[in-house]
Formats: C-alpha cells, sequence, structure tokens
C-alpha cells in the first residue's frame, strides 16, 4: 500500500480542502461537502495543488493507513467533483421499484412492498421499460454510503443461482447451477 500512499492528489479546480488541527480532512466541491477523521501518525498536508499524505515509520501499520487514507481523501476529491453512481437491476416476474424522494418503494415477490428511505445525501431513480428489467439508479458524492446502500438493497432479495432471480447489479456474472435432471 506504501506506493498507493506516495502517490500525491491533483487538486481540481472549485474543490477547497481543509485539514484542521486534529487531523479532520474536510473537502468542499460543486457536488457536496465529505469529511473524514485521519489516525493521528498520518500527516495531511496541501503543497502547490496537491495533498501529500506522509507517514512517520515504515512499520506495517503505518504503511497499510498510509494507503489506506490516501485512497479514502482521493475518493472524497473525485466524489465532490464527479460524484458515484451505481445501477441495479430487478429480475424476476412482477418485481417492481419505484422511487418517491428518498423513498425507495420495492415489490421484490413477498407479500407486502418493501419501504425503503435513503439519506438525503443519496439520489433515486428507477426506470421500468416494457421487455427490460426495473432499474434503480444511486447517485451520491459519498462512495462508501452508496455502496451501503446498493448493498442493502441488495440483501432484499438476493440472486439465487437457479434462475438469477433477485436483485443484482448491472453487469454482474452470476454464478448459475443446473437444475436437478429428470430420471430415466
Amino acid at each position: 500500500m506504501s506506493r498507493i500512499g506516495k502517490a500525491p492528489i491533483a487538486i481540481p479546480s472549485g474543490v477547497t480542502i481543509n485539514v484542521s488541527d486534529k487531523n479532520l480532512v474536510t473537502v468542499k466541491g460543486p457536488k457536496g461537502e465529505l469529511t473524514q477523521q485521519v489516525d493521528s501518525d498520518i500527516t495531511v498536508k496541501e503543497e502547490d495543488g496537491q495533498i501529500l499524505v506522509a507517514r512517520p515509520t515504515e512499520q506495517k501499520r503505518h504503511k497499510s493507513l498510509h494507503g489506506l487514507y490516501r485512497a479514502l481523501i482521493n475518493n472524497m476529491v473525485i466524489g465532490v467533483t464527479e460524484g458515484y453512481k451505481t445501477t441495479q437491476e430487478l429480475v424476476g416476474v412482477g418485481y417492481r421499484a419505484t422511487s418517491n424522494g428518498n423513498t425507495l418503494e420495492l415489490a421484490l415477490g413477498f407479500s407486502h412492498p418493501i419501504v425503503f428511505i435513503l439519506p438525503k445525501e443519496v439520489k433515486v431513480s428507477t426506470t421500468s421499460e416494457k421487455g427490460k428489467n426495473p432499474t434503480i439508479t444511486l447517485e451520491s458524492a459519498d462512495k462508501q454510503l452508496i455502496g451501503q446502500i446498493a448493498a442493502k438493497i441488495r440483501g432484499f432479495r438476493k440472486p439465487e443461482p437457479y434462475k438469477g432471480k433477485g436483485v443484482k447489479f448491472v453487469g454482474e456474472v452470476l454464478r448459475r447451477k443446473a437444475g436437478k435432471s429428470a430420471k430415466k
């Protein structure tokens, strides 16, 4: 991880970064504001349009934290400039998704619909075209939060290995099993 930690992070125009005395990194940009508490051993400084992350020693713990915090700060910079987007599709007969503001309502073959209230940092949109599976699109500046929300939605009905029914990510390859063979 030390090679990742040594790479400087370029600060795009329109992004401001503030490092407080207690190693609290705040990144502000056009898509929002994110904060990350950095370990007290790791130093974060801004020099001529770049962010540099440094470690005090060559201990294994410091090397791993060095790469970790550099990657987290880089994800924050990308999040406030471009944002992150995740798309999931519902595979199954009668599976539906509707969104109203920050409320997502899912019909996944249970006796009742699932109503999922999303945090205000995440924007949701759903599409359902005839002949195609319904899709859910999540957008946010926070990579960790959008991943956690997408995993929670997928957990409502994970894809099963025989027919592939369930909530899956677009482009996800499922490992399929053959059904039982008929007796002869």
